[in-house]
């Protein structure tokens, strides 16, 4: 039986992956992420925001998950999870204690309009800066938590301890003498 050109380059069946998912997964991953940037835009007047938009990324995260395994996970996005996380938080809690500093409230927002020449004028508001810091801290945990629970190329914690370090600070075994026989064991 010869391999086809697909099984030699990937070392899989071709029977081993959904073609149809596959396929579908590539159409739908960037819809999802669509509907995602409109959660956050639209969110602070109509129901979204930045959590909802963030579990909409974390859905299309998974799609990608189900379709490629956790490498195109890990490919997803080219800044690491962690990363994503604190800029995030450090975003959402810029935007609610800036006010403070400024002698408002506490998540105190404020809005302009900007008049521009293609949309006429546009509202502008701060609020969406938050959802924005939400959003990211969302997709940063959902990222986190494909990385610890969605790795299958992980390998056992025993199997991964590095060698010791400094073989010249530990000290020797004592010999000890087996009972039943007369050799002697090292530890």
């Amino acid at each position: 039986m010869t391999d086809s050109p697909r099984r030699r380059e990937t070392g899989h069946h071709v029977s081993d992956r959904m073609v149809i998912l596959d396929t579908a997964s590539k159409v739908l991953y960037h819809s999802i992420l669509v509907l995602a940037l409109y959660f956050v835009l639209a969110g602070h007047n109509r129901p979204g925001g930045g959590f909802v938009s963030g579990l909409t990324v974390g859905a299309a995260v998974a799609l990608r998950y189900v379709s490629g395994g956790a490498a195109a996970v890990r490919t997803t996005f080219r800044v690491p999870a962690h990363v994503i996380l604190g800029a995030g938080l450090l975003l959402a809690a810029g935007t609610a204690f800036v006010p403070l500093l400024l002698g408002e409230s506490i998540l105190e927002h404020a809005s302009a309009t900007v008049h521009l020449p293609l949309f006429d004028s546009v509202k502008l508001n701060t609020v969406i800066l938050f959802d924005v810091g939400v959003d990211l801290v969302v997709i940063g945990l959902v990222m986190m938590a494909f990385a610890a629970f969605g790795d299958d190329d992980a390998q056992p914690p025993s199997a991964e301890r590095p060698p010791r370090e400094h073989p010249a600070t530990e000290h020797p075994a004592p010999e000890h003498t087996a009972p039943d026989d007369s050799r002697t064991v090292e530890r």
